[in-house]
């Protein structure tokens, strides 16, 4: 079992330096009002993954350190968890500190290594059950209560609550889009109208990808063929002369003279029969060039009747790139996007017939595992209820009883509910039961929510009760109280320190504590006290023995340390403790 060894506190609210010394069985944290008790608390939060509050942090000081030191039994959940972050364990020991910067900043080291916040924070679920008297207001919820009865339950609760959780956020999903589907419909028919206009307007023109840039280049070419006509006929001219001129000089005719007289001495050095190549080269080049300029000429189209058709397909292509896109490319995407989404809104009928029916399935699947769960909770509600109050019988409310409302609430129509018991009735997150605890303190009253039917006292006693049970059914390592006997005294605090006594068998219990019939049954009594200057020093939590411990619970029975009443009292109390014992 993982064991809470010891915590070094530096810089925490009033306390400056000071080191808990924990018993592995039953701790009594005791001391004056405000000297510094829950502090023990607030350490013990941040070391497990609390929020990390710069308030905390003692003025002066730049940052707030707690060092804690747990044993751990080898291959169990915190050691499993702790080796796969990294932490190495010192002889057996886990050591974990965590330090709060003024400024806000939060650091948390596990075995000697860096490890995030939540890692210690999944730790203190397999480590350490803290209550203190906010989780008293807690189980005053029914939302809580439904949860302390579901962790009670166990696997009969949780395994069909898992299939129920799973099958709720389906269902939730689903009539998400079922409500999308429906109240959206006016909106999604305009949307498929105006795909279907667009689509049939781009079929109508047929487009081809690319067409316009080509039809832009033709264009350009028939509104200046007489010019580009010209140009190619005298350029054909200058490199092949004109037949109706036999004196005039071109280009080919000169070219091949300058060829004829380097032929006619090119052996005698080969450079100039390399330049006579070359200009063989230019020779025919020229001839394939004036080639092409006749044979341009002779298909150049001057048509005005083919221009006219080209700007009419054009005006055509450009009324669809003004609507759709920037060219026809993009027009013809838009168009593929357009016809895959006019398929989805056109298939509206028939996803809503099968989103009506999956809801059919899944509400019919929720209400099987509705009954199922109010069956389990029932179930358990009854032998929690009856193993809490046998735990009162021994906490001095021996005719106390208690019990779970687990019930429903009618649906206003079927639509709105699901079938459990042959009704239909509201549903949530968690099934479709409402759990309330009730409390019966004696007898002949009526069974009251705990919000209204118990006192202070009789709170804290139920709160110990639910944890006690807790600790035979879901056990952990540690708990800790912190003032939850607040509102008991006489009978009743002796009944609550025995009963922690017996639950320090077999986990660990650190209690704070203004109690004197608690504290006398703990194996370690732990004194916080601070300084004249108002600070809890290292010396300041002390471990309380023999002559010291009866002075501290003659402070805590009547104020005085010295009074020999008091000090026979708390004699007495430590004698009747052992005892029990």
């Amino acid at each position: 079992m993982s064991v809470l060894e010891e915590m070094r506190i530096r810089s925490l609210g009033v306390i400056d330096d000071a080191v808990v010394e924990l018993s592995p069985g039953f701790t009594a944290v005791t001391g004056e009002t405000g000297a510094g008790k829950t502090m023990v608390v607030t350490s013990l939060g941040l070391l497990l993954g609390g929020r990390a509050d710069p308030a905390l942090v003692r003025i002066g000081s730049r940052a707030a350190v707690v060092e804690g030191r747990i044993t751990v039994s080898e291959g169990d959940a915190v050691a499993s968890r702790a080796e796969e972050a990294g932490a190495e364990f010192d002889d057996g020991a886990l050591l974990i500190s965590r330090t709060v910067s003024a400024e806000g900043r939060s650091r948390a080291h596990l075995g000697g290594r860096s490890v995030p916040v939540g890692v210690l924070a999944e730790l203190a679920d397999e480590l350490v059950a803290v209550h203190g008297q906010t989780d008293q207001q807690g189980l005053l919820k029914p939302a809580r209560q439904r949860q302390a009865l579901d962790r009670y339950a166990g696997d009969g609760v949780a395994v069909p609550l898992a299939r129920y959780t799973t099958a709720y956020r389906r269902l939730r999903a689903v009539l998400t889009e079922l409500d999308e589907l429906t109240t959206r419909a006016r909106e999604r028919a305009q949307e498929a109208d105006l795909l279907r206009f667009g689509l049939d307007e781009i079929a109508a023109v047929e487009p081809l990808a690319g067409e316009d840039a080509d039809l832009a280049a033709e264009a350009e070419r028939l509104g200046h063929a007489e010019a580009l006509a010209s140009a190619a006929a005298l350029a054909h001219t200058a490199l092949a002369g004109n037949p109706e001129d036999p004196e005039g000089v071109d280009a080919t005719t000169v070219v091949a003279a300058a060829g004829r007289a380097l032929d006619a001495v090119r052996s005698h050095d080969p450079a100039l029969a390399a330049l006579a190549d070359r200009i063989g080269e230019i020779s025919i080049l020229l001839t394939d060039v004036a080639g092409e300029l006749a044979g341009y000429a002779d298909r150049l189209d001057a048509d005005p009747l083919r221009l006219a058709a080209v700007e009419e397909r054009r005006a055509a292509l450009a009324a669809l790139t003004r609507k759709y896109g920037e060219d026809i490319t993009a027009v013809l995407a838009w168009a593929e996007e357009g016809s895959a989404r006019l398929t989805e809104l056109e298939g509206d009928d028939d996803r809503i017939g099968e989103l009506t029916a999956e809801r059919d399935t899944l509400r019919a699947e929720l209400s099987v595992l509705g009954q199922e769960l109010t069956d389990a909770r029932t179930e358990a509600a009854a032998r929690f209820a009856e193993a809490v109050t046998e735990e009162l019988a021994s906490l001095a409310m021996p005719h106390a009883r208690v019990s779970f409302a687990v019930r429903q609430t009618e649906a206003a129509d079927d639509a709105s509910g699901i079938d459990v018991g042959g009704r239909s009735v509201l549903y949530g997150p968690s099934g479709a039961d409402e759990v309330e605890l009730l409390l019966a303190p004696h007898p002949g009253a009526q069974p009251r929510p705990i919000a209204k039917g118990a006192s202070g006292g009789e709170l804290s006693r139920v709160m110990l009760a639910v944890e006690v049970v807790f600790a035979g059914s879901d056990p952990v390592p540690t708990y800790l109280f912190d003032e939850v006997d607040a509102g008991v005294g006489g009978k009743a605090a002796v009944e609550v320190g025995r009963r922690l006594a017996k639950l320090a068998r077999s986990a660990q219990v650190v209690v704070v504590t203004h109690l004197p019939q608690v504290a006398a049954f703990a194996d370690r009594q732990l004194l916080v006290e601070k300084t004249v200057d108002g600070a809890v020093t290292s010396s300041g939590v002390t471990v309380l023995e023999g002559e010291d411990r009866v002075r501290e619970l003659s402070r805590m029975l009547a104020g005085q340390e010295d009074s020999q009443t008091a000090r026979a009292h708390a004699e007495e109390l430590l004698a009747a403790a052992r005892a029990a014992v």
